[in-house]
């Protein structure tokens, strides 16, 4: 029986459409989301090589978007009737959402089958693909669908 999910997000447009799921899985038990976002340690780093000076103020800013976006996320679900729980963690996506999966005792994992850089997917293999490699509970991956012309 589903209860909790985990749903790590990056803000995609995928990630936008997995939200259409979640009525679903509540007709199934499902009853509280964790939503997850996290900001990439290496993104962050290279900020600071690049952007000396200005890195904290650009985390900030970063960690504060990431804020009002889950907070708007977890408005939607709570209107489906969901409980929601708010993550944001710096760190190697991979790592983090397999970190969430142990720590929040979830049922399943619910994510979208692209992230926001298809160009990296290519190269270094995608976050859901290794996920659905490494994790121990069961994932729902939502294929990106693109509108008809």
């Amino acid at each position: 029986m589903l209860q909790t999910i985990l749903f790590p997000t990056d803000f995609s447009e995928v990630s936008q459409q997995v939200q259409n799921v979640f009525k679903d899985l509540q007709a199934m038990g499902a009853e509280k989301v964790v939503l997850l976002h996290v900001v990439d340690q290496r993104s962050l780093l290279a900020m600071e090589h690049y952007a000396y000076g200005q890195a904290e103020e650009m985390e900030k800013k970063i960690l504060d978007s990431a804020q009002d976006e889950l907070e708007k996320m977890a408005q939607k679900l709570q209107s489906f009737g969901f409980s929601t729980q708010i993550r944001i963690v710096v760190g190697i996506p991979v790592q983090e959402i397999l970190s969430a999966e142990k720590e929040e005792d979830i049922s399943m994992i619910v994510l979208g089958s692209h992230g926001r850089s298809n160009l990296e997917e290519i190269f270094l293999g995608s976050v859901a693909e290794k996920v659905v490699r490494k994790c121990t509970k069961n994932v729902l991956m939502v294929k990106r669908y693109l509108p008809e012309p």
